[in-house]
C-alpha cells in the first residue's frame, strides 16, 4: 500500500485527537503529507431559507470561519509538523460531502477519522459522520473509536 497522502478531518474534538495522534503516526509511518481538514456544517441546508437568514447574518459565518481557520493552524502542534508538509483547510457544506469531496479533489489516499462510538438510539438519531466517509470515500478509511 503506497499512502502519500493522509486526510484528517477533525472537529476540534477530544475524540479528534486521537485520531490525530495516529494520522500523524500514519504520516510518519509512509512518508505522507498531512491534510487537515474542518468542516463547518453549512445550517443552511438543513432549515427554510428564510429561517437561516434570519439567524444568521452573513458576517456573523465569516467570523466563524475565521476563528475555525485559526485553530486548524495548531493541528497538529508545531512540534510535529516543523518541517513536514501539513495542508490545512476549513471548508463550510455537508460534513461528510465535504469531506469526500476533498479526498477526490486532492488525491487522497488514506482519511483517518475519529468516531463518537455511539450505538442504539443515539446513533439512529444523530448518524455518523464516519460511517457516511466510510461508505463514498474513494480511498480506504481509518477509523479511531474513542475508547482505543
Amino acid at each position: 500500500m503506497k499512502v502519500k497522502r493522509i486526510l484528517l478531518p477533525t472537529d476540534f474534538s477530544e475524540r479528534g485527537q486521537l485520531a490525530e495522534k495516529c494520522a500523524c503516526e500514519m504520516a510518519d509511518l509512509f512518508g505522507a503529507e498531512l491534510h487537515v481538514l474542518h468542516v463547518l456544517h453549512d445550517m443552511f441546508l438543513t432549515m427554510p431559507q428564510t429561517a437561516a437568514a434570519l439567524l444568521i447574518p452573513p458576517e456573523s459565518l465569516e467570523n466563524v470561519i475565521t476563528s475555525a481557520e485559526l485553530e486548524v493552524q495548531k493541528i497538529p502542534p508545531a512540534a510535529w509538523s516543523a518541517g513536514k508538509n501539513v495542508v490545512r483547510v476549513v471548508r463550510v457544506g455537508s460534513t461528510y460531502d465535504a469531506i469526500v469531496q476533498y479526498a477526490k479533489e486532492n488525491a487522497i489516499d488514506l482519511i483517518v477519522i475519529g468516531t463518537h462510538g455511539r450505538t442504539g438510539l443515539p446513533h439512529v438519531l444523530l448518524g455518523s459522520i464516519a460511517e457516511r466517509v466510510v461508505q463514498h470515500a474513494p480511498c480506504s478509511v481509518l477509523t479511531v473509536r474513542p475508547d482505543r
